[in-house]
């Protein structure tokens, strides 16, 4: 990318070729950003005047990206990572987390305020929170680094050493950018009806942060003779976002609808059933019920389940009578190519041949 960096001719070709990238890119409602994310990474934002021509940001966001231009890549990393961890663990359901294309993403879907759309806001702010604090622990980042607060030893015997995960400059930088829209919105809007959607946003994304901090966990290397580990260091490291993932999906289906309240001066978020307790900061929150995401519906952006594959043997959501949503189903044979006999040849490659198979394959109607 020296092209870049060429001079005034150099960054002008820049922004001409990322607008028309981006012009490409309209988020839809809620979660603009998540724009950057079909960015090819070969289109590094390198360069301040980049930030203007980023559609999808907020004026608030398009500041922050001004002021963190080396940090702009850890997020358009963060969104691609939401995006791919939501479509894994929604892979099985009626509704797997498809974008519709790169013009819309998800379409009208997140206009909703449905359990699908808050788990989308939980994962994105994640994916940055995430993403973020392991460049800070690669050394990717300039303004920051390791958290060197973590030291000394521990009354379990072994001492703090390493590099743990910043993971309170990752989830604070998140935090500024991810909410910097909806903030925007709650100081506009606190008359506006639409004052319930943006606590709600703001809710799930703190769900997301919470997500990844609570997961941080303790990682030790021993030292001594043969192993004898007479000397343990520790530090402090994130989960993998799959493990994140999964904690959010477990969440999602735990999820609890609220609706508005005034408590005092302010407006807050509880339980729709007054049985229910309210949600703690980790919890994930929505507003209103799900479609059944069966049949296709521009207006809700349902791609409906058509042409799904399915389990045929499985009784849960993946099998063909509920995926398909009692519409039934059609088996075809295909053909799969699979890499088989694989020998590891000294030093050091494995060479595989290429088998092939025929299996039924269960398609919705």
């Amino acid at each position: 990318m020296k092209w870049l960096r060429a001079g005034p001719d150099g960054v002008a070709g820049a922004l001409i070729w990322v607008t028309m990238l981006t012009s490409c890119l309209l988020g839809t409602k809620g979660i603009k950003w998540l724009a950057l994310a079909k960015m090819s990474s070969v289109a590094s934002i390198e360069v301040p005047e980049m930030c203007k021509s980023l559609v999808g940001l907020a004026k608030r966001q398009e500041k922050i990206c001004r002021r963190n231009i080396e940090v702009m890549e850890s997020v358009r990393y963060g969104a691609h990572m939401a995006i791919d961890e939501c479509q894994y663990q929604f892979r099985n359901r009626r509704w797997n987390c498809s974008t519709v294309d790169p013009v819309k993403l998800f379409g009208n879907f997140l206009k909703l305020g449905t359990r699908e759309v808050a788990f989308v806001h939980a994962i994105s702010s994640a994916g940055v929170a995430h993403a973020v604090t392991r460049a800070c622990s690669k050394g990717d980042l300039q303004t920051c680094g390791c958290d060197r607060t973590v030291n000394g030893k521990t009354a379990e015997g072994f001492e703090w050493s390493g590099c743990s995960d910043n993971i309170g400059f990752g989830t604070a930088f998140s935090q500024k950018f991810v909410d910097a829209r909806e903030r925007t919105r709650s100081s506009t809007q606190k008359k506006s009806k639409n004052i319930k959607r943006v606590l709600m946003n703001l809710h799930n994304n703190e769900a997301g942060r919470k997500a990844v901090e609570e997961s941080m966990q303790v990682v030790c290397k021993c030292h001594g003779v043969s192993g004898s580990c007479e000397l343990k260091t520790c530090w402090r490291s994130m989960a993998t976002f799959r493990d994140i993932g999964a904690i959010l999906k477990e969440r999602f289906d735990g999820a609890t609808e609220v609706t508005l309240e005034q408590s005092n001066t302010r407006s807050v978020l509880v339980p729709v059933n007054n049985q229910f307790k309210p949600p703690t900061r980790s919890d994930i929150v929505y507003l209103v019920p799900s479609p059944d995401f069966c049949e296709s519906d521009a207006k809700t952006g349902s791609l409906g389940t058509s042409g799904r594959v399915c389990n045929k043997t499985s009784k849960a959501i993946d099998g063909c009578d509920l995926l398909c949503c009692g519409r039934g189903y059609e088996t075809r044979t295909v053909t799969v190519v699979e890499r088989c006999q694989c020998k590891f040849h000294w030093c050091c490659y494995v060479i595989c041949e290429k088998c092939s198979r025929t299996v039924d394959e269960h398609v919705c109607k």
